[in-house]
């Protein structure tokens, strides 16, 4: 590519990633992945010198929210604004989606209207079968089993505060057996990563999902470590990583099976030394780290954690926290997947 301080469609087309869907990290090679990631650099430096181009005049995108969204949905819409397109959204409430239309006549109609088709709701198979049946990209805003769009802000986010941006090392710890547990174990697999992920080992990923990232990792030369004790994979490690403990869509009464679980594995003080002085702490946010949500405060109630959940709340207000460059990352590497399939 040209200097960050031009952008041409030429360039942008040289990626050849011209009507590709966007639904898993496994989907794309390294080369793919890394080039989404420099043209979203490239674009959020653009935007802040205001030369950002636009690409997508006259593009529409039909976005399904059957989950609720704050940085996914906002990300989507402001980057279809920047570049002059627009942005129809579809909730539960509207969207008649596995409803009384099945995923394959809902792709069918959208894609005979809109320019491209992002999803945000429950199964991968739900988002497969839209790309299926879709003549335009289906981008995978998150499913239960992976957050794609995510592991690009993070990992723009961890290549902006790295010391090494090529080979990133960073642990993940929680729950494991999620949409962040996947795709962080994966992505950093595909991408050369020393990634660790340190969970109970009744909520590791999946053997396949491991599997995959152990294959991956042969072609890389990543670090895979998946294991049940910090000491394993906190020391050491530049970025820190964690979630809720209880995702979207799962019961209340999970949290006392959660909390029994993860206790040992929230982060604070005390695990941040472990890792290092110059350890950042990374967090796809909403994060329950003080009282101030109803979650927060009947879990401080319930269970006895005055100072937060999964991240205490000394933690998340230190000058260690980055996770609302994640966020605005969010903005800047979804563009650059509309930018890469659409322009």
């Amino acid at each position: 590519m040209s200097s960050a301080r031009s952008l041409s469609r030429d360039d942008v087309h040289s990626l050849g990633l011209t009507g590709r869907d966007f639904l898993r990290e496994l989907d794309f090679t390294p080369l793919e992945l890394h080039s989404l990631i420099e043209l979203a650099a490239r674009l959020k430096a653009l935007r802040a010198d205001g030369q950002e181009p636009q690409f997508l005049q006259g593009k529409n995108l039909a976005a399904i929210f059957e989950k609720t969204s704050t940085r996914t949905r906002i990300s989507f819409d402001v980057a279809m604004k920047n570049q002059g397109g627009s942005t129809t959204f579809l909730d539960a409430s509207s969207s008649q989606i596995g409803h009384k239309e099945s995923p394959a006549d809902t792709a069918r109609v959208l894609s005979r209207i809109f320019d491209a088709i992002e999803y945000r709701g429950s199964g991968q198979h739900i988002v497969t079968e839209l790309a299926e049946y879709s003549d335009v990209p289906v981008y995978n805003g998150l499913t239960d089993e992976w957050h794609p769009t995510q592991m690009l802000a993070d990992f723009l986010t961890m290549r902006e505060h790295a010391r090494d941006p090529d080979r990133l090392t960073y642990c993940y710890l929680g729950d494991a057996r999620s949409n962040m547990g996947n795709s962080l174990l994966i992505m950093g697999a595909i991408m050369g990563s020393d990634v660790r992920i340190i969970a109970p080992q009744s909520l590791w990923p999946d053997k396949d999902v491991i599997a995959a990232a152990n294959q991956a990792a042969t072609q890389s030369g990543a670090m895979i470590t998946v294991s049940d004790n910090p000491q394993e994979g906190v020391p050491g490690a530049e970025f820190i990583h964690t979630d809720v403990w209880v995702s979207m869509g799962e019961a209340k009464e999970r949290w006392a099976e959660r909390i029994e679980l993860l206790r040992p594995y929230q982060v604070n003080p005390e695990l941040m030394s472990m890792a290092g002085a110059h350890t950042k702490f990374m967090h796809c946010l909403p994060a329950y780290h003080d009282t101030k949500t109803q979650v927060g405060a009947d879990i401080a109630r319930d269970f006895n954690f005055p100072e937060g959940v999964e991240v205490t709340r000394s933690v998340f207000d230190s000058p260690a926290n980055i996770a609302f460059d994640q966020a605005e990352n969010r903005m800047h590497t979804i563009k650059a997947i509309l930018v890469s399939t659409l322009a």
